[in-house]
């Protein structure tokens, strides 16, 4: 029973592959003397013949119309905080690693040779010398 209904199921996929092989190309495929370009002018610029031209022209046209300044404005703003510059990329991607102010008193001392009296004073110097910075991913925050 199983092998007549495996030999039925050939036999009909067979005689499909056949009859597709038998048709011609020319009832297929009509050959008339439009050219690609007619095609396409036909279905799309609103030539005669076509239907629905007049709706996809005026859909067009609704689609063209122009900004008007507070739509640009808004766009323009809208758009700020995602706008990739120099500086946000370098900011960004990496950022300055803290280098704390270092307060020194000098006391008054003397100076020289000659024994120079100097006054007491006070100047700020920045912990590391070079200023470092962290590679992109790096923590940055306080540990």
């Amino acid at each position: 029973m199983f092998r007549i209904s495996t030999n039925a199921t050939r036999m009909a996929l067979v005689a499909v592959a056949l009859s597709g092989c038998a048709t011609s190309k020319d009832t297929l495929l009509t050959h008339d003397s439009a050219t690609m370009l007619d095609i396409w002018n036909q279905h799309t610029s609103g030539q005669p013949g076509a239907g629905a031209n007049r709706e996809l022209l005026d859909a067009r046209q609704a689609l063209r119309r122009p900004l008007i300044e507070a739509d640009r404005s808004a766009a323009l703003a809208a758009n700020v905080t995602y706008t990739r510059t120099a500086r946000s990329e370098i900011y960004r991607q990496f950022p300055r690693l803290p280098n704390p102010d270092l307060i020194m008193y000098v006391f008054p001392h003397l100076a020289g040779s000659e024994q120079v009296p100097v006054p007491g004073y006070s100047t700020v110097f920045a912990l590391h010398s070079r200023v470092e910075y962290a590679l992109p991913g790096e923590r940055t925050d306080d540990y």
